[in-house]
């Protein structure tokens, strides 16, 4: 079994700063793929944030660039999102997912944790 567990929201005020954690777990044999996504409010559209890659690439979402910045831990099995001059528009369920392997079965899966309310608000 796989668990991807997130870390880190909470309430901010405009301008503040957050640090979000990733962690995968259990029967994995790689992990191709760690990216963040975020969901405003139940029913509207997956917002991709960023992600970081097995060879170290980082990839950002546009309305993120240049705020948010997407690290590592010593393996792909950690990883980190700082949030740097968050506003309204930030509000959000951040959810981490992998693109990985199992080892049980050696499938190539999609995995999802559970999500992280972020809300900024003044």
């Amino acid at each position: 079994q796989v668990q991807i567990v997130e870390s880190g929201g909470g309430l901010v005020q405009p301008g503040g700063s957050l640090r979000l954690s990733c962690t995968a777990s259990g029967t994995i044999q790689t992990i191709y793929t760690m990216n963040w996504y975020r969901q405003a409010a139940p029913g509207q559209q997956r917002e991709f944030v960023g992600s970081i890659s097995q060879d170290g690439s980082v990839n950002y979402g546009e309305s993120v660039k240049g705020r948010f910045t997407i690290s590592r831990g010593n393996t792909l099995n950690t990883v980190y999102l700082e949030m740097n001059n968050l506003q309204r528009e930030d509000t959000a369920v951040y959810s981490c997912s992998a693109d990985l392997k199992s080892s049980r079965t050696m499938s190539r899966l999609y995995w999802w944790g559970q999500g992280t309310q972020v809300t900024v608000f003044s």
